[in-house]
């Protein structure tokens, strides 16, 4: 190799690196000392409503689901629905009716009429579950106009956009709570259940995944296929972080004890969207293009404490859904797909036992209690215990689950290894949306459907 071509590739390898460290230079002087609004260790709270009168924005698959979840909790009256397509927005209105409820107002006058709804004084919440695009202009809109919001995830995808909703929702004084809902999945609160007694030791490092084939719904003319091929086609690291990080963070109580430090990520080769197009469309089709997103984002984390986390993302491939799961501590190991559980002392030695056997000591309350209302809610019953909590805090006053320091930790990390793929791997550190706040912040407790346990 000539002289010339090694300088170059130094020069290369230089500037890259330099991006990573001016990403990470940018959100840690942005979070240089704590804010007057910051609210710590015992989290964001607010008066207690005796009924939460919400809005929805966004009614779609996943929006239409919320709505019929909140439909049967108690304290609940929906105002407003908003959505661009105004068929679907009758059709829900609909189902309120249908549920002895006073018929909620209609926004549909296109993309930005969330601004009108917006402006309404009786409203103490907006639910935002419209696409990625839109979760920050709607919940800014919302906390500036006096209001809490709730969004799904993630809650954005650029560090910018992620303090936007820290610094807004501090000086607000107001609730952004993203809905990562596999947070109340049976297997998950049971394993964190497990990680507050103690069984598993001291944590050191957990593993987690959105493993999902999503190529027919990205390849859609419908619902998420109008939007979420752009990400495909434009972006390049883990595009969707906040269904696996999301329980695994509680385990280890980022923000409330420990909190993220730096990444390193890395791409495979973009394949299974070009191979699944020229399977399945026309040679002119539009869709077809070049695809920056790699197959599999794998992302290495290291939390403050020296722990670690494997992350990965991966919705090109032919692959059964995943999400891993795995937990592992001084004394043993949980892990999901299968579920599996081995405890030093206690499980037979170098053999799994099956986490069922562990259910009758380990299962947390909210699944004790709330099961049979959860029956048939969205994904496996999960969608409606996420629900009937936040609904839970607003009425009491109590500080939610999951706040929006939460939703900026789990979802800076789209921008974060996108950061990190696009410069040879180069770590990348997390801002600290908590400015220190988590040295003191208390871990989540172990909650019922009645009280803190």
């Amino acid at each position: 190799m000539s002289q010339d071509t090694n300088r170059r590739e130094f020069m290369k390898v230089s500037t890259m690196a330099g991006v990573a460290a001016a990403l990470s230079l940018r959100t840690a002087a942005r979070g240089q000392g704590r804010s007057d609004d910051y609210r710590g260790p015992i989290g964001f709270s607010s008066p207690p409503l005796e009924n939460v009168r919400m809005a929805f924005v966004g009614i779609g698959l996943q929006g239409g689901w919320h709505v019929r979840n909140f439909l049967q909790i108690e304290g609940v009256e929906i105002k407003a629905l908003c959505d661009i397509d105004e068929a679907r927005a009758r059709e829900v209105r609909e189902w309120v009716i249908e549920a002895g409820k006073s018929a909620p107002d209609l926004y549909t006058r296109g993309e930005s009429d969330y601004r009108r709804l917006c402006e309404r004084d009786d409203i103490d919440l907006v639910f935002n579950a419209t696409p990625w695009r839109w979760h920050v202009p709607v919940c800014l809109a919302a906390m500036e106009s006096g209001k809490h919001t709730a969004v799904e995830v993630p809650a954005a995808y650029t560090a910018d956009d992620c303090w936007r909703l820290v610094e807004t929702a501090e000086k607000s004084r107001r609730h952004c709570v993203m809905m990562e809902n596999c947070c109340y999945g049976q297997r998950e609160l049971m394993i964190l259940n497990m990680v507050r007694k103690g069984l598993l030791g001291e944590l050191l490092h957990a593993e987690g995944a959105y493993i999902h084939d999503l190529r027919s719904i990205k390849f859609s003319d419908q619902n998420e296929g109008l939007w979420r091929l752009k990400h495909s086609i434009d972006r390049n690291g883990n595009l969707y972080p906040t269904h696996g990080i999301g329980p695994l963070a509680q385990c280890f109580d980022i923000n409330r004890g420990d909190q993220f430090d730096f990444v390193v990520s890395m791409s495979s080769n973009a394949r299974g969207l070009d191979l699944y197009a020229a399977k399945h469309l026309g040679p002119d089709d539009a869709r077809r293009r070049h695809y920056s997103l790699g197959d599999m984002n794998s992302s290495l984390i290291r939390t403050k404490l020296g722990r670690t986390i494997l992350l990965q993302h991966d919705t090109t491939s032919p692959r059964p859904y995943s999400r891993i799961n795995l937990v592992q501590g001084t004394q043993g190991t949980v892990t999901g797909y299968p579920d599996r559980v081995y405890v030093e002392g206690r499980s037979p030695e170098h053999d799994w036992e099956t986490l069922e056997s562990y259910r009758d000591e380990f299962e947390h309350p909210l699944w004790l209690e709330l099961a049979t209302a959860a029956a048939g809610a969205g994904h496996g019953g999960m969608d409606f215990l996420e629900d009937f909590r936040l609904i839970q805090s607003l009425r009491s006053g109590s500080p939610t689950d999951m706040d929006v320091y939460d939703a900026a930790a789990w979802s800076v990390i789209c921008e974060l290894t996108e950061t990190s793929v696009a410069n040879r791997s180069t770590p990348v550190d997390f801002p600290d949306f908590t400015r220190g706040g988590w040295k003191e912040n208390r871990p989540l407790a172990i909650v019922s459907s009645q009280n803190l346990l």
